[in-house]
């Protein structure tokens, strides 16, 4: 009976000990690419790269629409790299906006040492830069999964028109709950993110869209981000929809429209 304890007992530090190492593993998979790759793309585009006064570099795309109604800032979740992720872009520019996405570092032609405090500035940092080209008031910062705190947290120090999260999580912290509620949690995780805090200081409309069956990060999430500022947070429920399947949903196209429309002024 002792021995058993005294096994189970090392199991259960050798887990904590590996989630507190190797949780970006979990959190982050990236697809990097060398800074020579070639982005192809079927809508006209710019690619950037900004320094960041860590060493650290931040790369970018940015596509354009003529007499654009603003810019979407998309903030991207935590698989592979703005290769792939650009596609999205056409669900905006359809809509009349320009589009803007980067890789966080350490994802595709992205570098540098990444932590929460440097993905929350490096975010805030092209905020920045964007509101010198477009009227802050023409700015819709949009957060799909792991994004969706990044985005919420920028939006909180600043005055976007828009705040869309897409799929979002509460908080990290109960989100990953969910899968190691028998560890002592709170002193192990290095990413918080706490979405539900970071709304408090969000002044802009907020739009939630999630789907109903999303086993990832489960729709009563959003339910209880919506409870938290019913006045403020206007929830989209795609019914049937998982994590990583909104696109083929018609109703997500709606939604969209519906939420990104500007009524000509009379």
């Amino acid at each position: 009976m002792v021995n058993t304890l005294i096994t189970i007992a090392i199991i259960y530090v050798i887990i904590c000990v590996l989630f507190y190492f190797f949780q970006h593993f979990a959190f982050f998979r990236p697809e990097r690419l060398s800074r020579t790759f070639t982005y192809k793309y079927p809508f006209p585009f710019e690619e950037l790269n900004f320094d960041m006064e860590d060493g650290g570099r931040i790369n970018a795309i940015h596509f354009k629409v003529p007499n654009t109604r603003g810019v979407v800032y998309y903030l991207k979740g935590n698989s592979k790299s703005i290769k792939g992720w650009g596609k999205f872009a056409k669900d905006f520019l359809s809509n009349g906006y320009d589009f803007f996405m980067i890789d966080y570092r350490g994802f595709g032609k992205s570098s540098g040492k990444r932590n929460q405090q440097k993905v929350f500035s490096d975010a805030q940092y092209i905020y920045k830069w964007l509101v010198q080209i477009y009227p802050e008031n023409q700015v819709v910062l949009y957060g799909r999964s792991l994004g969706s705190g990044i985005a919420a947290r920028v939006a909180s120090w600043n005055n976007p028109r828009m705040l869309i999260l897409d799929s979002p999580y509460y908080s990290f912290y109960y989100n990953t709950r969910r899968y190691l509620f028998f560890t002592p949690l709170k002193w192990l995780l290095k990413y918080d993110m706490r979405t539900d805090q970071y709304l408090k200081g969000v002044h802009c409309p907020v739009h939630i869209i999630h789907g109903t069956n999303d086993k990832l990060i489960t729709f009563a999430q959003s339910e209880k981000l919506k409870k938290l500022f019913p006045e403020r947070i206007t929830l989209h429920p795609i019914v049937n929809g998982k994590h990583n399947n909104l696109p083929e949903f018609p109703e997500f196209f709606e939604v969209l429209y519906d939420i990104l429309y500007i009524k000509p002024q009379s």
